[in-house]
């Protein structure tokens, strides 16, 4: 190989996933890793960008969930990466540039697997909160059901 071919760059990647997907965000932030990861990619930042309105519909959704990377990854992995994120059934719509125009700071900035962490963690408590509730209201009308038999 020549060193062209082995050399790392920084880039910048944003995924589009549909609205449900925000539903379970920790399964679909563990696919976004595997992906950089199949790549060799190094995640320096990972973030939620925003949940929002699509100019247009892309398959039937209206709405969409923004995830941006900034990563390190080999050059030669790029296509692959591109082409992991096009058979994806799960994301909507990729883009990945060299991330030349942002400084170490900005992404050190930018990174917000904390946060992410944290909303993945208030989601699944939500979640097991919503289900939880939702096993009571059936308890209860089962309780009724056979009461009134």
């Amino acid at each position: 190989m020549t060193t062209e071919a082995t050399r790392i760059d920084t880039y910048e990647g944003l995924f589009l996933f549909p609205q449900a997907a925000a539903a379970d965000l920790g399964a679909t932030v563990d696919h976004v890793k595997e992906i950089l990861r199949r790549a060799d990619a190094e995640v320096l930042a990972l973030t939620k960008w925003d949940e929002r309105r699509l100019a247009y519909d892309i398959r039937g959704n209206k709405r969409g969930l923004y995830l941006l990377a900034y990563f390190k990854a080999p050059r030669h992995k790029l296509a692959g990466l591109e082409r992991d994120c096009n058979l994806s059934e799960r994301m909507l719509r990729s883009l990945v540039i060299r991330a030349d125009h942002v400084t170490p700071e900005q992404i050190k900035l930018a990174d917000g697997r904390e946060k992410l962490a944290d909303e993945i963690k208030l989601r699944a408590k939500e979640a097991a909160k919503a289900a939880a509730e939702g096993a009571t209201v059936t308890a209860v009308a089962q309780v009724e059901e056979s009461a009134e038999a």
